[in-house]
């Protein structure tokens, strides 16, 4: 083991306190949720399964191996506990990001809601979240705690630090517990933005004009993640779609200025109607 006594230290009191974030938030009940922070290129510290992640104690979180055995030594108080169920998708992370430090998943409500109805929150509605989080990338629904779960995110993680799990949850990453919460933070904010402009009979995307120069300052800032980034945006609509599907989107012709002239004989039949009710009412 690379990492020193500090470090750890460091990581157990960050992974409590995010626990507590997120429980506070809402974000996970009971015993949902899961966290783990890498502490070198071979050891990863993780919560445990069974506990609720907004009540952990420093003690019960857990280091182990890139395999997903544990490699501390047990003490009394977390000697009976087991890594958390999603550790394989929490490897996974790891072994395709070597630039990740810190892994969340938790079950933010409105998210979840969105993608069981299979409202995508790819399209690009908000500049903020094209500059800081770039897509945010809906995988199909596969069984949680399973391999397949780790599996089904292997593509999208190497180029995404927000995936929504369709029926299950989030996952964002970042260079630390803290940075991969408020990541979350903000999947969850897009998507009640989502939700209410769907309500309201909107929810158009950015024009794609708009979603390039946001997309060039997400490159100059480095948070971009390749060119493959860039090409999954629609060159239409700034959104996604399944390949080999028409972009739906059609952006209305913009309406000719108004030549500031009155037509003199709209606004004499306006006023012989309006005459002529109030001369019914008398």
């Amino acid at each position: 083991m690379t990492f020193t006594a500090a470090q750890e230290a460091a990581a157990r009191t960050e992974i409590v306190r995010v626990g507590q974030l997120l429980y506070q938030k809402g974000y996970i009940v009971s015993n949902d949720g899961n966290i783990s922070v890498r502490l070198d290129e071979n050891h990863v510290l993780c919560t445990p399964s069974g506990l609720c992640k907004g009540m952990m104690r420093q003690e019960e979180l857990l280091i182990i191996d890139m395999d997903g055995n544990r490699a501390d030594t047990p003490n009394a108080i977390n000697r009976n506990l087991r890594p958390t169920s999603e550790m394989a998708m929490h490897l996974e992370v790891y072994k395709n990001r070597p630039d990740v430090g810190a892994v969340v998943h938790c079950h933010p409500p409105t998210a979840v809601a969105l993608s069981i109805a299979n409202v995508s929150l790819t399209d690009c509605m908000l500049p903020e979240v094209i500059v800081t989080l770039g897509l945010i990338k809906m995988t199909p629904y596969s069984t949680p705690s399973s391999e397949e779960n780790a599996t089904a995110i292997r593509d999208a993680i190497k180029t995404h630090d927000a995936i929504l799990l369709q029926r299950h949850g989030t996952l964002a990453v970042g260079n630390s517990p803290m940075q991969a919460f408020h990541r979350t933070e903000s999947i969850e904010q897009i998507a009640k933005i989502t939700f209410m402009a769907k309500l309201m009979g909107g929810g158009e995307p950015l024009p794609p004009h708009q979603v390039e120069k946001l997309l060039a300052q997400r490159a100059a800032l480095g948070l971009a993640h390749g060119e493959s980034e860039a090409a999954e945006f629609c060159e239409i609509c700034g959104a996604t779609h399944p390949q080999g599907t028409a972009c739906p989107v059609t952006f209305p012709a913009e309406k000719p200025a108004s030549s500031g002239t009155v037509d003199d004989a709209l606004v004499a039949e306006i006023t012989r109607r309006v005459l002529e009710k109030l001369h019914q009412s008398r």
